[in-house]
């Protein structure tokens, strides 16, 4: 006997999906790794969005579902940018070693 997938099913997997994302920005200095679990807390947000958008039949959340796509694009492109820039000048990617602002 076969089961549907429900909401609670995707809720689960986007809690799943926030505490990766929030544990990843906690606990590592890679700034890559914290890049892709920023990622991971978008994707967790914009499954929330589908499902209840979804569920309450309304188009808005999938609008903005894409909003925050697009936003998780141009913010990977900056952050890499930057990460590259930062490992040309410190020829490090830990977070804790770059004090480039620091007097």
């Amino acid at each position: 006997m076969l089961h549907p997938i429900t909401p609670a099913h995707y809720l689960i997997l986007s809690v799943a999906l926030l505490l990766i994302g929030t544990l990843g920005v906690l606990t590592r200095r890679n700034i890559v790794i914290i890049l892709m679990s920023i990622e991971l807390i978008l994707n967790a947000v914009n499954i929330n969005l589908v499902v209840f958008s979804r569920l309450f039949d309304h188009m808005n959340g999938q609008i903005f579902a894409i909003f925050i796509i697009t936003v998780a694009v141009a913010e990977a492109a900056v952050g890499l940018g930057i990460l590259i820039a930062m490992f040309r000048n410190k020829e490090t990617v830990q977070a804790d070693e770059i004090d480039l602002l620091k007097w």
